[in-house]
């Protein structure tokens, strides 16, 4: 016998004539996320339609479900026992397994999958003779083991494929999703606020590599909270395959600008509209596709959906909100799963709160944005941000500058 991480994938079996894209993509994620493990090396296997990974020794196992639990694409983790396709060999296994999995005993069902139709048991066959077995070894009657076939508390698996036998109880849940670099690429506007660092991992999720935008107004916001959008991004590179590009982008001269030039309830709604306009650049330098945000319909003056219309009039870009009808409890929720919530609410506050108008405009028109921009040198404004800006390079360990 030998022990494995037997990995399913879900939903990428469906892809058709593209699936082994997607399955390759999903490999070569793994290889990343076991290489930052620290772990030695290994070979991952692949079989049809499940990845094996290698185990080679116990105590590695809290590793590697931490980092192959942030692999997107996984849709669950199995600890198999790996042995030949002989029907004695299968038993013995089950019987080990189910002993290690359940040393106090309980209710259980053995459910069996033949994908090598060549073995000359059936399926249920399979689970019958396995089931069998047990009994005879512990007593049918025994009270530690007992056989429960409609709610079950534990199911013995056992999967009878081309190359091997493999038997296990239980499996760790998975990140699911699209493996990253299959879904083409996007920036997300990350603030350092609670909402756009699950936006950030929402859009990691369905496959798309991502770079961050954050607008930063120095001396009007601190360094300190330039340091929790860095922290942010280092928590969101553990689901990227260990880094993330982050582009900070001087702000204050437009603020000043627009604080001058422009009636205090409209100072969001042009602030946004010149970052959506910046987003749109940075993601066209970087082969991006859309724009991410945080947003919510609603939760405050700049998200409701007169001033996202008036918003987005300022890119033909597509702008993606995958929190648009979540409420605060849900991304708050989120953010505590993902891991961010802590470090979103440390009080150093961002560019958005600067110039903060105490009545802003919730229903913008798209006339009246636009003649208060007309006094505005927009491109001017505009290539000296991203003239004054920098990149940074977050991975889990730290960020430099690049």
């Amino acid at each position: 016998m030998s022990q494995l991480l037997m990995i399913k994938y879900g939903e990428l079996g469906l892809k058709g004539k593209n699936k082994n894209l997607f399955i390759n993509r999903l490999v070569q994620n793994i290889q990343q996320a076991l290489a930052a493990s620290g772990l030695p090396e290994r070979q991952v296997q692949t079989t049809r339609g499940r990845i094996m990974v290698p185990v080679l020794a116990e105590a590695e196992m809290p590793t590697l479900r931490e980092h192959l639990g942030r692999v997107f694409g996984i849709y669950a983790i199995c600890p198999v026992q790996r042995t030949t396709k002989e029907l004695p060999a299968i038993q013995r296994t089950a019987l080990s397994v189910l002993q290690e999995s359940l040393p106090n005993g309980g209710e259980f069902k053995v459910e069996s999958r033949r994908s090598d139709k060549s073995f000359p048991l059936l399926s249920p066959q399979i689970s019958q003779a396995v089931a069998g077995y047990i009994f005879d070894q512990t007593g049918e009657h025994s009270e530690l083991y007992r056989a429960q076939m409609r709610h079950p508390e534990h199911i013995l698996q056992v999967e009878v494929r081309d190359e091997a036998a493999y038997v296990y109880c239980g499996s760790w849940p998975g990140a699911k999703g699209m493996p990253v670099g299959t879904g083409g690429r996007a920036v997300v506007m990350l603030s350092g606020g609670i909402d756009s660092p699950v936006a950030a991992w929402l859009a990691m999720k369905r496959g798309v590599t991502v770079e961050a935008v954050h607008f930063e107004s120095f001396p009007f916001t601190s360094e300190r909270a330039q340091e929790k959008v860095l922290d942010l991004a280092r928590e969101l590179a553990r689901w990227q395959n260990g880094q993330l590009k982050v582009h900070c982008i001087h702000f204050t001269e437009i603020q000043k600008a627009i604080h001058a030039a422009c009636p205090e309830e409209y100072g969001i709604t042009i602030m946004r509209r010149f970052m959506f306009r910046l987003a749109e650049r940075v993601a066209r330098s970087s082969a991006g596709l859309a724009i991410y945000t945080g947003e919510s319909v609603g939760q405050v003056a700049s998200q409701t959906l007169e001033s996202m219309y008036v918003i987005n009039e300022v890119t033909r870009m597509p702008v993606l909100r995958p929190l648009v009808g979540f409420d605060k409890e849900e991304i708050m929720a989120r953010a505590k799963q993902l891991g961010t919530y802590e470090t979103s609410i440390r009080p150093y506050e961002d560019c958005c709160t600067v110039f903060l108008p105490a009545h802003p405009k919730i229903k913008p028109r798209l006339a009246e944005a636009q003649a208060m921009e007309e006094k505005l040198p927009i491109k001017q404004l505009m290539d000296e941000a991203l003239a004054a800006s920098k990149t940074w390079l977050a991975t889990p360990k730290g960020v430099e500058e690049i």
